[in-house]
């Protein structure tokens, strides 16, 4: 979806009061939807940006798309500012600790009297509850709720690879978001709207809860569950490289059959239905492992191309960089990091009338919209340069 073409949100004002993970994909997705996200971060730059490690990517898959303001928060000049800011959004999102917006006189009942038709999302660690003065990260929620259990081995639970209870988290929030945006349609009135990261990992793991309660079993974690199917694993090539490889219907046993000679299987009454295969999994797990170590991975996956099974290779994130289908489908986005480096990351999973959704603007630098956005909302030249040499903002950086 290019800048040409009207986007879904075009026209909403959304204003940014986050950092991490959680909040900022909240804006993400609004602001690849076409809203007009502001980040506002201290006047030193959102700390996200200078994480390390695991948390050097943050930054930049989050905050792109989205323009930057860089206001001393806690001046009361600062604080004015962005009162003032904060009067015409249609959303404003945070993701702070329990309080913080409240001390600052930022909550939502404190911005509502001067803006009745403002969304105002809050994602926390927790809903509202006994666990709801506590702080929380994606990978407490992960231990707590079960995830990380379903995850790891038996007894050595492990977080999963991805930020995903942050991410889903940041999802859920704009699903609210979305949700009190059209009602607002319908009433003219703003509300509060939250997400937490406990709440979202109980969403997640809700199938292997739906699981004990048909079964009267507890699940068991992934690596060591009973599979629903026979064939859905790992298999080794002849050149030690893997593929994964589903048999996941009836019709597909018939044609994974078909397509690797397996006569004897194919017509063998006792594996015509899966609960038969199932039962069979240990004597037909061997030789699906024989018969798959005899192909390369390349001419294993070419013969898969064509089965219409469900397969694939076993690949790192930095692959996808190079993935043919990202390339050509518009899957990813190009970035500018902030040392200058071109990099390509993923787009919004969606489609919408046959376009993907994508950033109108590259990562901003720190208060890069500073004075654009403050002349925006009214102020002199005269007062954005007094406020730039009291400190109470930075200017493009």
């Amino acid at each position: 979806m290019t800048s040409e073409q009207k986007q879904p949100l075009e026209g909403i004002r959304v204003y940014e009061f986050t950092h991490m993970v959680m909040g900022p994909m909240v804006g993400l997705v609004l602001a690849e939807l076409g809203a007009d996200v502001v980040k506002i971060e201290p006047v030193a730059g959102d700390n996200t940006r200078r994480l390390v490690g695991s948390g050097a990517g943050y930054f930049p898959m989050y905050a792109r798309g989205k323009r930057s303001v860089a206001l001393d928060m806690k001046s009361p000049v600062g604080k004015e500012a962005a009162r003032r800011l904060v009067r015409e959004a249609d959303v404003v999102i945070e993701n702070f600790r329990p309080g913080a917006m409240d001390k600052l006189g930022f909550g939502y009942d404190d911005l509502k009297s001067d803006n009745p038709g403002l969304i105002y999302c809050s994602e926390k660690g927790f809903l509202e509850g006994p666990y709801g003065h506590r702080t929380a990260l994606d990978e407490v929620a992960q231990m707590m709720g079960g995830l990380a259990y379903m995850t790891g081995p038996p007894g050595r639970p492990l977080r999963a690879g991805a930020s995903v209870i942050d991410v889903t988290g940041g999802m859920f929030g704009a699903i609210a978001v979305l949700a009190a945006l059209e009602q607002r349609h319908r009433t003219g009135k703003g509300q509060l709207v939250k997400s937490a990261l406990f709440e979202s990992t109980a969403f997640l793991v809700g199938q292997h809860m739906a699981q004990h309660a048909v079964t009267g079993e507890p699940a068991a974690p992934m690596p060591a569950r009973v599979s629903a199917w026979a064939i859905y694993d790992i298999f080794e090539t002849a050149d030690d490289d893997s593929v994964f490889v589903g048999v996941v219907s009836d019709s597909q046993w018939v044609q994974f059959c078909a397509a690797f000679g397996l006569d004897d299987l194919g017509s063998d009454p006792a594996l015509a239905k899966n609960a038969g295969r199932v039962a069979a999994r240990k004597t037909l797990l061997p030789r699906i492992r024989e018969l798959f170590k005899g192909f390369s991975k390349a001419d294993l996956m070419e013969k898969l191309e064509h089965t219409g099974l469900p397969f694939a290779p076993i690949a790192q994130p930095s692959d996808l960089f190079d993935d043919p289908h990202l390339n050509q489908s518009g899957g990813l986005l190009d970035v500018t990091l902030p040392d200058g480096t071109k990099t390509r990351l993923p787009a919004l999973p969606i489609e919408m009338d046959g376009r993907r959704p994508g950033a109108r603007q590259d990562l901003p630098g720190i208060g890069e919209h500073t004075d654009q956005v403050l002349r925006e909302a009214g102020y002199s030249h005269d007062e954005i340069d007094r406020m730039a040499v009291d400190g109470v903002i930075l200017l493009g950086v």
